[in-house]
Formats: structure tokens, C-alpha cells, sequence
């Protein structure tokens, strides 16, 4: 396993993590499986966002007098009311959140405490300027926390973060295709200058957001960087195309000031084919030439999440929400979490007036009013 040095919090990371949010659907027997092939490999850092009881405590059990092999993102925010999970501001409920946290992961501190998922600027400038962030403070000063780091899916909250120069490392979204865009709308163009390091393609935005980091030593792990698995399958993917976990994570490690992937697990062997990324030999790592020689058709009515569709008279995030319609799909049943996500948004896919102006926009054909349709009735 190769370790990375996780921005100015100066820890060394496994540049594989485990992303333990698919943990909470296996009894103890089977998470306890997957941490320890995951110790076994070499992985050392572990993101425990989820406010569900359970999970929370099987995984204690399992690094249970390992603890200090292990650097543990805990969330601060994520909370369990009412038998499920809210996020929330509330200091109270943050700190009822947090404690049971640190009781059932049997350990007095968290390494990188995680000012938990903002997307929207109102939320930012909220979290920013209350009690919410006092409380993160305190939970520094007070050495619960190490160090303070932000989830994050929205590379403006992450140039934001950045700028504070308190925020020392991120979990941000990273896969093509969240990253990629098309240069121009001709779509037979659209990977015409990419190449394995170069930044080509990427929405600009997030281009300036990773050199952002790289220049202000901000570390970043990455989450969802098999898109839920969608780019596993060629008849999911937005691309038309299958691509391996190594060529994935391989995406995500030569993005700026990326340091750690954290794959999700349902098996040991799951974390066995992530590993494999380590020992790969560099056709098998080798994304770009896959993606550049994809049929083009296949983009044809498939999101991106590119934003060309801007702008929206309802003002509806089109691009997020299409990818957590996608995201929520790829389950048997909606993830409490992209429920959560897609709640606060701003605004809903039922507030669509079928306009279809974003869709005389979209380079690639989608039938973006019929989506948020499925959407509203996905989300209702």
C-alpha cells in the first residue's frame, strides 16, 4: 500500500480508504470481514458519516483495540432523530450526535472532524456564522477533534473552504463523470484533448477548485468515485462504457491534492479488487484511452451533469439534481443519505414548468423535463 500525505494535517493515508457508508447494511460478522481485510491490505483511513446506531457500533467492535492504526473522518452534524438520519446545525443535536459517536466507536477522539455535507451557500453561510461553527472549535481546543475538515459535492462550498485557511482537508465527489464536461457543444469533441494529465475537459470550476487546494496544502479524500457502481456498467455509465475499479481509482489519484480514495465495500473481496490498484500495471490504470474511444452515440440522452443546461427560471439545480435521481436509482431502495441530499436542495424537480429551455441547451439530448418528473415521483 502507498501512503499520502493528507494536506497540512501532515497525516500519512492509505491512497486507498474505506468509505464505510455501505457497512451499514451487513451484520457485525460481515463489516468485521471487511475491516480486517481492509487492515490486512494496508488501509488506514476509514469516513464514518452515518448517524445510524448500528453501524456505528460495529464498527467499534471491530476496531476495537486497533484504534490507533486507524484515522477516523467523523462527522459532526449527522445526526439520528426519530429513527432516522437528519442533518442538521442544531449545536444540541450535534452534540448528542457526536458523543454517541465517540461512545460507539469506543475511542475519545476523532482525527479529521468533519463539518458535515454543505452544498447550498445558504447552509455555508449559516454553519459559518453561528454556533454551529463554535462548537467545531470547541471540539478542536478541547483535542475531540484533531484536526477539521468539510464534506463537501459542490466545488464553490469547496473554494469557500479553502479561502478560510482553517479547513484543512476535504471529502469531495470525484469521478469523470462528475468531473468532465464537454470543451464546446460538439459532442464528437468531447474528449478530443483529453489525456491521463492533463485537466482538458474538466469544468473549469472544479479545475480552479483542485489547484486551489494543491496550492493551499488542503487535502482531499474522495467519495463516490465509482459513481454507486454506474461506471461499472456500460449501459449505465454516461459514457457508454465499462470502466474497472482501477481505472477509477487511478481517475481520482491523479486529480490535485487528491490523497486518499475511500471505495465502498460489501465484500472482502470488493476490497480486494480496489487494492489491486496498487500492484496494477499501467494499461490496467489507463482511463483516458477507454473513455476517448467510446462510442459517441451512447452519450446521446444520457446526464453528464455538465451544466449546460443552465440557466433554470425555477432556478432548479438540474445537473444535482439528475445525479442524485441517478445515484438513488443504482439501490433497490432510495439511500437515506441522497434522500437527505436531495430534501435540501433549494429547490425540487416538482417545481419544474417544463419550459424546455435545458433541454435546447443539452449537448446531449436528455430529456431533462421527463427526468424531473421520475424525480419528483422518486423523492415523493
Amino acid at each position: 500500500m502507498n501512503y499520502r500525505r493528507l494536506g497540512k494535517t501532515g497525516l500519512m493515508v492509505s491512497e486507498i480508504g474505506l468509505g464505510a457508508e455501505w457497512l451499514e447494511r451487513h451484520s457485525y460478522e460481515e463489516c468485521r470481514a471487511i475491516i480486517d481485510r481492509a487492515e490486512e491490505k494496508g488501509i488506514n483511513i476509514l469516513d464514518c458519516w452515518m448517524s445510524e446506531p448500528n453501524v456505528r457500533s460495529n464498527i467499534g467492535k471491530a476496531i476495537a483495540g486497533k484504534r490507533e492504526r486507524w484515522y477516523i473522518q467523523g462527522h459532526i452534524g449527522s445526526t439520528w432523530q426519530n429513527g432516522q438520519y437528519t442533518r442538521t446545525r442544531d449545536v444540541a443535536q450535534c452534540r448528542i450526535a457526536f458523543e454517541d459517536l465517540l461512545s460507539r466507536l469506543q475511542t475519545d477522539y476523532i482525527d479529521l472532524g468533519m463539518i458535515h455535507y454543505i452544498d447550498q451557500e445558504s447552509d455555508w453561510d449559516k454553519a459559518m456564522n453561528g454556533p454551529y461553527l463554535d462548537y467545531v472549535m470547541e471540539l478542536k481546543a478541547r483535542g475531540k477533534i484533531r484536526h477539521i475538515g468539510i464534506s463537501t459535492h459542490n466545488p464553490v462550498i469547496a473554494k469557500k473552504a479553502v479561502e478560510t485557511g482553517f479547513i484543512e482537508m476535504m471529502l469531495f465527489s470525484v469521478n469523470p463523470a462528475f468531473d468532465l464536461m464537454p470543451p464546446t457543444d460538439n459532442i464528437d469533441n468531447y474528449f478530443g484533448d483529453y489525456d491521463d494529465e492533463s485537466m482538458a475537459g474538466i469544468d473549469p470550476v472544479r479545475v480552479e477548485m483542485y489547484k486551489l487546494c494543491e496550492q493551499n496544502d488542503v487535502g482531499i479524500t474522495c467519495m463516490k468515485p465509482y459513481a454507486g457502481g454506474r461506471l461499472f456498467d456500460e449501459k449505465r455509465s454516461p459514457f457508454g462504457v465499462a470502466l474497472t475499479p482501477v481505472q477509477c481509482i487511478h481517475y481520482c489519484l491523479t486529480r490535485p491534492a487528491v490523497a486518499a480514495v475511500m471505495c465502498g465495500y460489501d465484500t472482502p473481496e470488493h476490497v480486494d479488487a480496489a487494492a489491486a490498484y496498487e500492484t496494477a500495471a499501467d494499461a490496467e490504470k489507463d482511463y483516458a484511452s477507454v473513455l476517448a474511444n467510446a462510442p459517441k452515440h451512447t452519450y446521446g440522452g444520457e446526464c453528464t451533469y455538465c451544466g449546460h443546461c443552465k440557466p433554470c427560471p425555477m432556478d432548479i439545480d438540474i445537473a444535482m439534481v439528475n445525479k442524485l435521481y441517478d445515484l438513488a436509482t443504482m439501490q433497490k431502495e432510495v439511500p437515506a443519505s441522497v434522500r437527505e441530499h436531495y430534501n435540501n436542495l433549494e429547490h425540487h424537480a416538482d417545481e419544474c414548468v417544463s419550459c424546455l429551455g435545458c433541454e435546447s441547451r443539452c449537448p446531449f439530448g436528455v430529456k431533462v423535463a421527463s427526468r424531473m418528473t421520475k424525480t419528483a415521483e422518486l423523492f415523493a
